[in-house]
C-alpha cells in the first residue's frame, strides 16, 4: 500500500488515510522491514554454505530448515512489531493529524500524540538497534568465514565466481541497511538537528530504492540480461543522438 500512496500523494495530493488504516500500514511496514532484514541473514547462511561446506549443502539446508528459517523470521518480526502498535495505538492523538511524511513512518506517528511518546520511540530505536545489529554482526561474520575459504582456493577462477556470487548479496545489503539505519536515527535526532525533506527522502529511499535495484544487482550476472541492457543503453543513446 506504501507505492500506490505514495503515487496518489504525488500525483493528485490526495494524502487522506483512515487511523487504523494509517496503524496497519506502519504495521506492516515496519514488519516487512524486520523480516527483510533475516532474509539477508537467510541468505549470507546460504551463501557461507554453498561456498565453505558445499558438499554438505543439501543436508544442511534441507527443505525442512529453510521452512523452520522462515517461520523464525517472521515471528520475530511479529514479535517486534507488536508492543509497538500496541504502545503507540494507546496514546492520545487530539493535535494535528497530518503525518509530515508520504506514509505512516513509526517515528512520525508518534511525535502527533498527545502524551509523552517517549517509551515508543526508545522501544523502536533499541529494537531495531538489536534486530540490525544482531544480524549484521552474523552476517559479517559468514563473510569472514566465505572470504577466508575463497582465498584458500587454488583456481582463479573458482575465487572470481564465488566472489561474484557474494558481491551481489553484499550490493544488496548496502541498499537496504545504509539508508534504512540513517533513516531510523536522523528522525529520532528530529527537525531541529536534519530537515525534516531529508528525513522524508531517507524514510523513502529505504523503501522504493532496494526493490527497485534489487532485480538489477542480481540479474547483472546473467549475460543475457547484462546484454540486453546493454542493447537498451545503445538504443537509448542512439535515439538521444537522433533527436539533438
Amino acid at each position: 500500500s506504501v507505492v500506490p500512496k505514495m503515487v496518489s500523494i504525488f500525483c493528485s495530493g490526495d494524502g487522506s488515510i483512515s487511523f487504523n488504516s494509517c496503524f496497519t500500514q506502519m504495521y506492516f511496514v515496519h514488519a516487512a522491514t524486520a523480516v527483510e532484514t533475516g532474509l539477508l541473514l537467510a541468505m549470507a547462511f546460504d551463501r557461507y554454505v554453498a561456498i565453505c561446506k558445499p558438499l554438505h549443502y543439501k543436508r544442511i539446508l534441507t527443505p525442512k530448515v529453510m521452512l523452520r528459517m522462515s517461520v523464525t523470521i517472521a515471528f520475530r518480526a511479529v514479535v517486534f512489531m507488536s508492543p509497538l502498535s500496541w504502545i503507540l495505538s494507546h496514546l492520545p492523538f487530539c493535535g494535528s493529524n497530518v503525518v509530515p511524511h508520504s506514509y505512516c513512518e513509526h517515528m512520525a506517528v508518534a511525535k502527533l500524540a498527545c502524551a509523552d511518546a517517549m517509551p515508543s520511540s526508545l522501544y523502536s530505536v533499541i529494537g531495531s538497534s538489536i534486530i540490525v545489529g544482531s544480524d549484521v554482526a552474523f552476517i559479517a561474520a559468514s563473510y569472514v568465514l566465505i572470504l577466508r575459504a575463497v582465498f584458500n582456493l587454488s583456481s582463479k577462477n573458482a575465487r572470481r565466481k564465488a566472489l561474484s556470487t557474494c558481491g551481489s548479496h553484499v550490493g544488496v545489503m548496502a541498499l537496504y541497511y545504509l539508508p534504512g539505519m540513517v533513516s531510523i536515527y536522523v528522525a529520532w535526532l528530529g527537525q531541529d538537528t536534519v530537515p525534516l525533506h531529508t528525513q522524508v527522502l531517507l524514510a523513502d529511499l529505504y523503501l522504493i530504492i532496494p526493490p527497485t535495484l534489487n532485480p538489477i544487482i542480481y540479474g547483472i550476472k546473467t549475460k543475457q540480461i547484462r546484454k540486453k541492457i546493454w542493447h537498451l543503453l545503445m538504443l537509448f543513446f542512439y535515439l538521444s543522438y537522433q533527436v539533438s
